[in-house]
């Protein structure tokens, strides 16, 4: 038994079970929400950045995997996407996605719902930001070049893949994707070390990324930097014989067919299917009639 805990030592290396990671959720909320604009604008760039490097990633893991099977590859680059929500959660940062958690301190009135629209806006607007500048980074790099073009081949195929979709495909992938994670983000509240973090966060994005579901954030990078490239590269899209790829691709196109419907997904799948169930499980359910709980 610790003298300044009670506690013995092993329970402090235990992961925490779910009632106690949903007070950590309301607590970090809580925090979170009160962050001024200014902190929480610089925290949300890194963590667009953040993403935007996890996004370059896994690009150069799959366009350098050659013939390999279309699910190997797929796993593989979920897998080393999953460094940008480590970096994130690890480094410290603000995510619009992970922020969509924030419902349940605002389900437990200890969150105001101008606090939660705020943090969400300019944690979305830091996120576009820091990721549209590392996409700019990386085209000036002429990183699209790598691998013979087959990194510039993949992205560009990548956003032309993500602007077929129709609304309700983007929509739906979107709550898919943000329900994988915030499951990720709720599971690191169970964590004591970093070891624990990173290891609850990379099997959920590695299945999200794997399923082709939409992250609002990592297409803040994804389609971007192809628009960049056939902006600023026209020689690089007509030698890869890429003209047909980069047709499809602007901005319009992007914000109101990808953007949009996603970034509506992302928030009913982080907000609805894991914050508000999760909040009415294990903390909902317990208040008392006079709105506390026991």
């Amino acid at each position: 038994m610790s003298p300044d805990t009670g506690t013995t030592p092993d329970s402090r290396l235990d992961s925490l079970l779910p009632p106690e990671m949903a007070r950590r959720a309301e607590e970090v909320g809580v925090a979170k929400a009160a962050r001024s604009k200014r902190t929480l604008f610089a925290l949300a760039v890194l963590a667009g950045a953040f993403i935007a490097l996890g996004g370059v990633f896994a690009s150069v893991a799959a366009s350098g995997a050659g013939d390999a099977p279309w699910g190997f590859v797929r796993v593989l680059s979920g897998a080393t996407f999953s460094l940008g929500l480590v970096l994130v959660v690890i480094g410290g940062a603000e995510l619009f996605t992970g922020n969509v958690l924030l419902v349940m301190a605002w389900a437990s009135r200890r969150v105001s719902t101008r606090s939660l629209l705020r943090n969400w806006l300019v944690a979305y607007a830091g996120n576009f930001v820091g990721a549209c500048a590392t996409a700019a980074l990386v085209c000036l790099a002429a990183t699209h070049e790598l691998g013979g073009g087959a990194f510039g081949a993949y992205t560009l195929k990548t956003a032309s893949a993500k602007l077929s979709l129709t609304f309700s495909q983007a929509l739906v992938r979107g709550v898919l994707c943000n329900a994988l994670v915030c499951l990720a983000v709720w599971l690191t509240y169970s964590a004591r070390t970093t070891g624990d973090k990173i290891a609850a966060i990379v099997m959920p994005v590695a299945a999200f990324v794997a399923a082709g579901f939409e992250h609002s954030v990592a297409n803040m990078y994804f389609v971007p930097l192809a628009l960049f490239v056939k902006a600023w590269d026209p020689a690089f899209v007509a030698g890869a014989g890429l003209q047909g790829e980069a047709a499809s691709l602007s901005w319009d196109a992007f914000l109101w067919r990808n953007l949009l419907p996603v970034t509506i997904g992302n928030i009913l799948g982080g907000a609805v299917l894991v914050g508000a169930t999760y909040w009415f499980v294990y903390m909902g359910a317990h208040r008392d009639r006079g709105g506390h709980r026991p």
